[in-house]
């Protein structure tokens, strides 16, 4: 069985955060229930969120999922 191509996923976090009056790390963990830590993995691209902690981070922006987040392949 072949392997699939290589991918990742790519976030704009950073630059959300940014436009949103320079949200932290910390702030936007509160927000979504979850540790600054893992938030700086998430932005980092090491650490894939959950499919809820996802809407939920495009919840506080107010954007759909795919202004978020995106596969690169």
């Amino acid at each position: 069985m072949a392997k699939p191509p290589p991918g990742r996923v790519v976030n704009q976090i950073r630059l959300l955060r940014f436009m949103a009056g320079e949200m932290t790390q910390a702030e936007l963990g509160e927000r979504i229930g979850l540790t600054r830590q893992t938030v700086a993995a998430i932005e980092a691209g090491k650490y894939s969120p959950t499919l809820e902690a996802a809407f939920r981070i495009a919840q506080v922006f107010g954007k759909p999922l795919d202004e978020v987040f995106r596969w690169e392949g």
